[in-house]
């Protein structure tokens, strides 16, 4: 899993990426005057705006846990998705006002060349920086981290449908196109930025792990819990890069409580190894507490 040095460093970098893009965009629709373009620019103030909102979530998530805070700062990482959702909607319907006004009275565009040149480099340097965010984030499970690889994704087959869009226009006079690509961009940000929204409350609602992740812990327990009786009650949460596991283990009645501590060690040990980082609870019960015997 990628240190929380690393994960802050490309978290700083994605600042830098960011504005870089917004700058080509920004040149793009200067020398266009598109309102398509305009509107892949306007995405990318958001990308800015996210970027920054990102490195500061993961700062607070990575603080350790203190007084006020005894289970630690994961969350605020779904905060910052929240935000971005929500910045995401905000450009969308920005860009929605500026297209339907542009729509009725259609222009051509100026040095379109040049300016769609400007933009599809500006879109290969966010497809790329869109994979390592994923992938990253992925690995080191950070909501934040994906939540802003997911955009620069989608701002990726936006701004490859809005080069298509202003090409056909060009090639064929019909410069209606222009604005109503931009409408088409709008309406795609709407739907990323409202699944990016449903997806991170999801995870401030204490989210279980996924269904294979469980029973892949299910099976972690089962092999290493020699000396028990069985376990119940499995309950499995995630809050950001954290995870936590409890359950319930039975034991025979006449066991030392030192030998449940060792049962206990091994399969802490156990889930340690196949889940790193997590954090595991284990309620130990006597023999007629069983559910399942």
């Amino acid at each position: 899993m990628p240190s929380n040095g690393k994960l802050q460093r490309i978290a700083m970098w994605s600042i830098v990426v960011a504005l870089g893009i917004f700058a080509l965009k920004l040149a793009a629709w200067w020398l266009t005057d598109s309102v398509a373009l305009f509107s892949d620019a306007m995405e990318s103030v958001v990308n800015v705006v996210a970027s920054c909102v990102a490195w500061y979530a993961l700062r607070i998530a990575h603080t350790p846990a203190d007084d006020n805070h005894p289970f630690g700062h994961h969350k605020a990482e779904y905060f910052s998705a929240v935000l971005e959702g929500v910045l995401i909607v905000v450009a969308a319907l920005l860009i929605i006002h500026e297209a339907w006004t542009v729509l009725f009275e259609p222009r051509p565009l100026a040095a379109p060349v040049v300016g769609l040149a400007i933009n599809g480099l500006a879109a290969v340097g966010n497809g790329l920086w869109a994979w390592l965010l994923i992938s990253t984030g992925r690995k080191a499970r950070s909501p934040a981290m994906v939540a802003d690889g997911k955009h620069l994704w989608t701002d990726v087959v936006t701004s490859a449908g809005v080069i298509f869009g202003l090409v056909l226009a060009v090639a064929t006079g019909w410069y209606w196109l222009d604005p109503t690509m931009a409408l088409v961009v709008a309406l795609n940000i709407l739907w990323h930025g409202w699944h990016l929204v449903g997806d991170s409350v999801q995870g401030l609602m204490d989210v279980s792990v996924e269904p294979e992740e469980l029973a892949r812990i299910e099976r972690v327990i089962a092999d290493n819990d020699e000396g028990a009786l069985e376990f119940h009650d499995l309950k499995t949460r995630e809050a950001g890069r954290a995870r936590f596991i409890e359950f319930h283990l039975v034991v025979p009645s006449d066991m030392t409580v030192e030998a449940a501590h060792r049962i206990c060690d091994r399969i802490e040990g156990a889930l340690e190894k196949a889940q790193p980082g997590a954090e595991v609870t284990i309620h130990v019960e006597p023999e007629h507490k069983a559910k399942f015997s």
